[in-house]
């Protein structure tokens, strides 16, 4: 495998996390505008990527393969609780 193939299979294993973050992170803040949040806007994507990119890792670790809806499931829910507790759900 080349350089550039092995850069493809790592943003492949990488885009649903980084996909997800950005999408939640701008839901939160169209659905509920006037919460204010702990961290800014760029600061809950960075969070919701660095938690949905270690999830897909254990996944992978957990596994041995890469793209079982196991995975996915853990992603979501875990990327949704990184966003609930950047926004400050809890205090509403």
């Amino acid at each position: 495998m080349g350089p550039l193939d092995a850069l493809i299979h790592l943003l492949s294993f990488a885009a649903p996390a980084l996909v997800l973050a950005p999408a939640l992170a701008a839901a939160g803040r169209l659905l509920l505008p006037r919460q204010r949040a702990l961290v800014p806007w760029w600061g809950q994507v960075a969070l919701n990527s660095i938690v949905g990119l270690a999830v897909l890792a254990l996944g992978l670790w957990r596994f041995g393969v890469d793209g079982k809806m196991a995975t996915y499931a853990a992603l979501v829910a875990a990327v949704a609780a990184a966003q609930w507790v950047g926004s400050a759900g809890w205090r509403r």
